[in-house]
């Protein structure tokens, strides 16, 4: 290709990345707008989480026994990921400075739905100090919410 060839081609290249450039920069502090956001989905998989365990100790039966072990401990996982959601996302800085108890909330209650917690155990009263944390965080998010 020759250097003449190349600059027009050179020239063509910037000219479309001109044209196909965007004319608008939008930011946002999340990924989405904040109202998609809600706790309550970490808590229905937690209400989820513990109906299992109620099933299990309710039956006899070990296929269904197993099955609820297999759900419960993909439910328990789905709390971790709406909590996470929560605290990587919506949470910001000035919400970590007006509630300094937050991060805690959030470890002890992704702890909580993990291995140590209703993904390790049929422990019910896991599964019901696990919803207590989601109510502690949910009743701060509502707090920011009504800012």
């Amino acid at each position: 290709m020759s250097s003449s060839s190349l600059l027009k081609t050179t020239e063509r290249i910037h000219m479309l990345n001109r044209f196909l450039a965007p004319t608008r920069t939008a930011y946002a502090h999340c990924d989405l707008p904040c109202g998609i956001y809600d706790p309550a989905q970490a808590r229905l998989e937690a209400e989820s989480v513990k109906a299992c365990m109620v099933k299990y100790h309710a039956s006899d039966d070990a296929e269904f026994k197993a099955r609820a072990i297999t759900i419960k401990e993909d439910r328990s996982h789905m709390v971790k990921e709406h909590l996470w959601v929560l605290w990587t996302d919506y949470f910001k800085a000035p919400h970590f400075e007006k509630y300094p108890q937050l991060n805690e909330l959030f470890n002890q209650a992704t702890k909580l739905a993990g291995a140590g917690g209703t993904k390790g155990t049929c422990d019910v009263a896991v599964a019901d100090d696990l919803l207590a944390k989601i109510d502690e965080i949910a009743v701060i998010f509502w707090e920011t919410k009504a800012v």
